[in-house]
């Protein structure tokens, strides 16, 4: 057979695409998160965000071809634009979110964690003044209970989406985060770390994501 004619044999088995990977994730979240892989839905929190105290751990399995960008939606709790949880009872407080993730792949090992190498994006703060936890009839929108809300910008957990405005996500210890119910059923890896936005009271819901090459 001559040379071109093994060359264009070989082409078809060259051209296709790699099967897709089956990888694990874990993630715990205070309270409440959706992940996407290059935009898809692969994964909610079973616990609705509407409820006040909704702490476990998720693990489950996805399909990807790398590169693929990990995309997670977080949010605390929240009554309402306030911030603030309990309104009007003797614990009204302004919330504290948090957020781990470790995915493995089918031999065990990791492909990625959280750390401060993922990029986030806060896109509900509140209340723009901590004296809003001290009112008795706080109400959204007013001087110490001003919020701020940013739009999702389209195609953010897609890969080529330019992120370069966003901050490194901020890493907590598990004193600051305190995480409860369902995180120590993980074993988590020693290098994944709880993330968040600027702030873990005011930054009520953030957008973080992460390249996997």
């Amino acid at each position: 057979m001559s040379r071109s004619l093994v060359a264009a044999a070989l082409l078809p088995i060259l051209a296709a695409p790699l099967a897709a990977e089956t990888l694990e994730a874990d993630v715990w979240a205070d309270n409440w998160f959706e992940m996407r892989i290059d935009g898809r839905k692969v994964a909610e929190d079973s616990v609705p965000i509407t409820t006040e105290r909704s702490f476990k751990a998720e693990s489950f399995t996805f399909d990807a071809d790398r590169p693929f960008v990990i995309g997670v939606i977080a949010m605390d709790y929240k009554a309402n634009d306030t911030g603030l949880e309990y309104i009007g009872t003797d614990r009204q407080q302004m919330g504290d979110g948090g957020l781990i993730v470790q995915i493995r792949d089918a031999e065990g090992d990791v492909v990625a964690v959280s750390d401060e190498g993922w990029q986030c994006l806060t896109i509900h703060t509140a209340p723009l003044d901590t004296a809003c936890a001290d009112e008795d009839a706080p109400l959204a929108g007013s001087e110490a209970c001003g919020f701020k809300v940013v739009e999702e910008p389209v195609g953010w957990d897609h890969v080529g989406f330019d992120a370069s405005g966003w901050q490194p996500a901020s890493t907590y210890s598990e004193a600051e985060v305190r995480p409860k119910e369902g995180y120590d059923e993980i074993d988590w890896d020693a290098r994944a770390k709880l993330i968040w936005g600027p702030d873990l009271q005011q930054s009520n819901t953030v957008l973080c994501r992460l390249s996997v090459e």
